[in-house]
């Protein structure tokens, strides 16, 4: 696992600290959008926040390992060091595929941990380092390492839960259709979750909204820069989470602006082809264009989430 830097730390953060993530964030780099040129496209997603250093509180323990050899294969560990096991919460940022970190998952991360919940927040390959599926790849390889050290961390392996946001939210839920299930897994949410790449694809194509434009163009550099035809169709299948669909995978809860990029259509499929398999899939919307982190500080948003992760894990805390 490479050295582990290990400090206790205090988190004061409370559920309602939880619904109203802020502070100034800058933009994360990403290519060029796909967008016409004379279009100025602001990347919804949010930037890095500054890590608070941990050194300064006390309580909560903290640390960074890796769960691979590559660049980016790493992830932040909270925990609470009295020698209980407790749920898992497994956070994965957002920003196209290819870009963003999960710095930008900090406060939330912090958050859950004050909570009770043992919390991985992690980073993976991005599509500029590494095709699909690399990026599931990375995700099953964090909760394998997170089985391995559950003692450690005070994590129950039988009772968890994965969190993704925008295209984190994708790779979530493809964890959560991943095989005919996972052991422990009990439950996926995505806030803006990119369900569909290849509706992705398709919608920006002959959409003038450039941040559909720009999705169309990171889902196709997802897939390795080729287009859902001849070979590459198997790829674009591999992506698609509704096609994968079986009865022994988790419930999911989905979040979606009425109006935002990445629309509720996205998630009304899913819905549709789980259910036809009786796994539940909650969907909510909210009015507005709000995606991602943004669409999670509205009113009310993190609160709903909460309360469905506190009831698939059973409100053991």
């Amino acid at each position: 696992m490479g050295e582990r830097k290990t400090v206790r730390t205090a988190v004061l953060v409370g559920a309602l600290a939880l619904a109203a993530v802020t502070g100034t964030t800058s933009a994360v780099a990403a290519p060029a959008a796909a967008a016409p040129a004379a279009v100025a496209v602001k990347d919804p997603t949010p930037g890095p926040v500054t890590t608070p250093d941990p050194s300064a509180l006390t309580s909560l323990a903290y640390e960074t390992v890796a769960y691979g050899q590559q660049r980016r294969q790493d992830m932040d560990v909270w925990w609470n060091a009295d020698g209980e096991q407790r749920p898992g919460i497994f956070l994965i940022h957002g920003g196209w595929w290819s870009a963003g970190d999960k710095r930008q998952m900090t406060t939330i991360a912090r958050g859950y941990a004050d909570l009770g919940y043992t919390v991985f927040n992690l980073n993976y390959r991005l599509s500029g380092q590494a095709a699909w599926p690399a990026q599931r790849t990375d995700v099953l390889a964090a909760i394998q390492l997170a089985r391995k050290h559950a003692e450690r961390w005070g994590f129950d392996m039988k009772n968890f839960v994965v969190v993704g946001f925008s295209a984190g939210g994708h790779l979530a839920a493809s964890v959560g259709t991943y095989g005919d299930g996972m052991n422990g897994l009990k439950g996926v949410v995505g806030l803006s979750p990119i369900v569909s790449p290849l509706r992705a694809y398709t919608d920006g194509a002959v959409s003038t909204d450039p941040y559909k434009r720009r999705l169309r163009a990171a889902a196709i550099k997802l897939a390795g820069g080729c287009e859902p035809k001849g070979r590459c169709s198997r790829v674009w299948a591999s992506m698609e989470v509704a096609w994968h669909a079986s009865r022994h995978d988790a419930p999911m809860l989905t979040v979606h602006s009425d109006d935002e990029f990445v629309p509720p259509a996205q998630s009304q499929l899913l819905k549709q082809m789980l259910g036809q398999v009786g796994v539940p899939v909650t969907v909510i919307t909210a009015p507005g264009t709000a995606h991602s982190a943004p669409l999670y500080r509205l009113p009310g948003i993190a609160e709903q989430v909460h309360q469905w992760i506190a009831d698939r894990l059973g409100g053991q805390l």
